[in-house]
C-alpha cells in the first residue's frame, strides 16, 4: 500500500483487531468491574503515550530521524505525525490491556485462598 494513508491503514489494521479482542476479554474476565479496570489502566497508558510523543517530538526536532513525506496524512502534533502518536497510543493500550488480562487470568485474585 502506498500513499498518504499507508501508515494509518497498516497501523489500524494490525492494532484494532487485537484491541477489540482484548476489550472482549476484559469484559469476559472482569464482567461488572470492566469499566473500573479501564479507568485504572487508561490514565497510565495515556501518560506514557504523551511522554513518548514528547520524546519523539524532541528527536524529530533535533534531526535524529524523520518521516518520509507523502507516507502519512500530514497532520502533526508538534513535529510528530498523527500516525506516530496513534502508534504509541495503540501500543500502550495493547500492553495495558494485556497486563490487565494476564492479571485476571493468572493474578492473585484468581488464586484459591
Amino acid at each position: 500500500m502506498e500513499g498518504r494513508t499507508a501508515y494509518l491503514f497498516h497501523l489500524l489494521g494490525w492494532g484494532l483487531p487485537v484491541l477489540f479482542a482484548q476489550l472482549v476479554g476484559l469484559g469476559f474476565f472482569y464482567r461488572r468491574r470492566a469499566f473500573a479496570v479501564l479507568r485504572a489502566v487508561l490514565p497510565p497508558a495515556l501518560f506514557v503515550t504523551a511522554w513518548l510523543t514528547a520524546a519523539d517530538h524532541l528527536a524529530i526536532s533535533a534531526g535524529v530521524w524523520r518521516f518520509g513525506e507523502g507516507k502519512n496524512l500530514g497532520i502533526r502534533l508538534g513535529a510528530v505525525p498523527l500516525e506516530e502518536a496513534l502508534f504509541f497510543l495503540i501500543t500502550n493500550l495493547l500492553v495495558a490491556f494485556g497486563l490487565a488480562l494476564f492479571s485476571a487470568r493468572f493474578g492473585a485474585a484468581r488464586r484459591p485462598a
